[in-house]
């Protein structure tokens, strides 16, 4: 039976326990929604494939919540004075889950081969990288072409994981057998995976991390219904929410339920980012004087307060504050319907209907897609939702077919990785969408971007990137609505589950339940 928690307490019991005793054993059943596609994360970045693969693969770094990076696969590093060289020992006594030894081998064919042939994340990265090296077994050296401050937050599990080259070497990667049942060194192992029930885990028992991970198995059962993932949790047959799993209207009533504790924390690597695709190609949307009657109109504190229950907080620009070289600049943009219709009209909005598309990711984004709607109309801007499932919406903000799009995107640690892709011309380019795909362009900006990104030291990467959220907050390319607050829900008995700024992905080592 559980029994009730005040919210302080649970909050108490979060943050004091790394101070209690850790206990070896069990199980947790988790939730994984929608139900991965893979979990070989090389290759498949999407969220409940870092849910799952997170635990078994690893990188050479952790992040704190403050992004301060922190041993995983190396146990230390160095950076030279001129910013040009990192330089990582690797933990000794690392095994894959079949047994065999990991070395700097694996780091090289991960960088230099699988990763730069598989994911484009880790291509980008690698364009300010001129060469990896391995002096030995246990040492691997990137040396950058320009110092690049950004590249120490850019090895992370799902950016950067280390596969097995003995493994991968010589085959075709998209098809290797080994992506089925995954093989990493990571604190747990893959034992089953029963499509549409569940992705089975085990201990690993060789883990180089002395006395981890506590647990016996994690279960991360597929639920496809909404509600009945709710259920699930009030019955007890699961453990842990991650997320998103659940519709946002259900979360004051599961977080109410006895022994029952929520953390937002977790998300500040990621640092999701909601926002309007604005298509800027098309009227009146090219418009700057439209784009900023857009942010007038939306009730962005509504959004926050009864949509999302009050978690995460309203979005002052492109940077989610959770960011490096984030700034709270002007102009800014409060709910404002009179400034709104008097900025349409400057902008000589003859009240075209628009067509708005949104994400098609549960209830809760229908309903954000009413109120968007209203607040709208509410200034003279007729609007007919459209709808369309995952690969419909994909299909339709990859190729540009669409006036108002919803969104949201990780932010990946740093500006230089997670944002400017969005905004520079260089990355507008059909077929993705997580790329510019509102087609906003300004030279100016691209050129603040570029030199921001590899500008040295990081107090010079601040001016730089004051500037361009300076510019992009005049220019509004899209309508900037919340950082989203993803709340993990579980049972209190389960302590340290989330350890690092990835969150559950790569927290489950640390994780242990309280007898």
């Amino acid at each position: 039976m559980r029994r009730l928690i005040s919210a302080s307490l649970a909050i108490f019991m979060t943050t004091t326990a790394a101070f209690a005793q850790a206990v070896p054993g069990g199980k947790l059943n988790l939730i994984v929604q929608p139900e991965p596609p893979s979990i070989m994360i090389g290759t498949t970045t999407n969220g409940p494939a870092l849910l799952v693969g997170g635990n078994i693969y690893e990188s050479l770094l952790r992040y704190d919540e403050n992004l301060k990076p922190e041993p995983s696969l190396a146990k230390s590093w160095t950076v030279s004075d001129d910013g040009l060289t990192y330089t990582f020992t690797l933990q000794d006594g690392v095994k894959w889950h079949d047994g065999k030894s990991m070395t700097s081998a694996d780091v090289l064919f991960s960088a230099n081969d699988y990763l730069m042939k598989m994911q484009p994340r880790h291509r980008n990265l690698m364009t300010h990288v001129e060469s990896v090296t391995a002096p030995d077994d246990k040492t691997v050296v990137f040396k950058l072409k320009q110092p690049f401050e950004a590249f120490i937050r850019g090895l992370a599990f799902y950016t950067m994981p280390v596969l097995p080259k003995h493994i991968y070497e010589g085959t075709d990667y998209a098809t290797n057998p080994a992506n089925d049942k995954p093989i990493g060194t990571g604190p747990f192992k893959f034992d089953e995976w029963k499509r549409g029930s569940y992705i089975h885990l085990v201990k690993n028992p060789d883990y180089y991390v002395k006395g981890k991970p506590y647990l016996d198995e994690l279960y991360y059962q597929v639920i496809p219904d909404g509600a009945s993932r709710s259920v699930a949790f009030e019955t007890g047959n699961i453990d842990v929410v991650p997320g998103g799993s659940v519709e946002n209207f259900d979360i004051p009533r599961l977080k109410d339920l006895p022994n029952t504790c929520t953390t937002e924390k977790g998300w500040e690597y990621f640092a999701p980012l909601s926002w309007l695709w604005l298509n800027n190609r098309k009227a009146p949307m090219d418009n700057v004087k439209f784009r900023q009657a857009v942010m007038y109109a939306l009730d962005r504190e509504f959004a926050k307060d009864v949509l999302w229950n009050g978690y995460g907080k309203v979005a002052t620009g492109p940077l989610s504050s959770k960011l490096p070289f984030y700034k709270d600049v002007e102009p800014k943009y409060p709910h404002d319907v009179d400034k709104a219709k008097k900025l349409l009209k400057e902008a000589g909005y003859d009240g075209k209907p628009l067509k708005l598309l949104p994400l098609p990711y549960g209830e809760t984004w229908q309903r954000w897609a009413e109120a968007v709607k209203q607040n709208l109309e509410e200034v003279g801007i007729p609007i007919e939702i459209e709808a369309a499932d995952v690969a419909g919406w994909n299909q339709r903000t990859s190729n540009w077919e669409y006036d108002i799009a919803f969104t949201y995107l990780y932010q990946n640690g740093d500006p230089a990785i997670g944002v400017d892709r969005n905004y520079k011309t260089s990355q507008i380019a059909k077929g993705n969408p997580f790329n510019n795909v509102e087609g906003y362009s300004n030279p100016d900006l691209d050129k603040l971007f570029d030199e921001a990104a590899v500008a040295y030291p990081a107090s010079k990467r601040q001016e730089l990137y004051d500037q361009a959220q300076k510019k992009l907050q005049e220019d509004v390319p899209v309508a900037w609505l919340l950082e989203l607050g993803f709340p993990t829900i579980y049972n209190c008995k389960v302590q340290d589950i989330v350890t690092t700024a990835s969150g559950l992905p790569e927290s489950m080592r640390d994780a242990w339940i309280k007898k």
